[in-house]
C-alpha cells in the first residue's frame, strides 16, 4: 500500500479531536491500532522529539482523525487499515525516541479500553522494532 501525503492532515489535529476519535472508535478500531495511535500523541506530547518529527506525529494523527482518507473509517475492517498502516510506519519513524514512560503511559490508557486478552496483540505490535533511521 501507498502511503499518503499525511502532512496535508496535519491542521486536522487537535488534542481534543484526537481523544474523542479514540474514544469513539477504540473498540472497533482495535488495540494495535489505538496503542499505535497513543505512543504517538504521548510521544508528541513528551518534548524528547524534533521539530520534523513533531510534524510528522502532526500529520499521521490529523490523517487519523480526518474522516476523509483513502479508505473512509466508516467502510467496515478496511477502514481503519490505511490508519494502521500511517500510524506503525510513522512509530518506526521515531521509536528510538520512544519511553519507557511513553509506553507505559500509553499501555494504561489502552487498559480502559481493552481486557488483558485484547492488550496482548498491541504489545507485540513494537516489540521487535527496528531501529529506525533518523528522520
Amino acid at each position: 500500500m501507498e502511503l499518503p501525503d499525511f502532512q496535508q492532515y496535519r491542521d486536522r489535529f487537535t488534542q481534543k479531536g484526537f481523544m474523542e476519535k479514540i474514544s469513539r472508535v477504540a473498540k472497533r478500531a482495535g488495540a494495535k491500532l489505538v496503542y499505535a495511535a497513543l505512543i504517538l500523541y504521548y510521544t508528541l506530547e513528551s518534548g524528547t522529539i524534533s521539530l520534523k518529527e513533531k510534524a510528522i506525529i502532526v500529520g499521521a494523527l490529523g490523517y487519523l482523525i480526518s474522516p476523509l482518507d483513502m479508505v473512509p473509517d466508516a467502510i467496515p475492517i478496511a477502514g481503519l487499515g490505511d490508519d494502521l498502516a500511517v500510524l506503525v510506519y510513522v512509530v518506526g519513524m521515531v521509536w528510538s525516541n520512544v519511553s519507557e514512560e511513553v509506553k507505559t503511559k500509553a499501555r494504561n490508557k489502552l487498559s480502559t479500553w481493552f481486557d488483558e486478552d485484547e492488550l496482548t496483540g498491541a504489545d507485540d505490535l513494537f516489540r521487535n522494532a527496528p531501529e529506525s533511521d533518523p528522520v
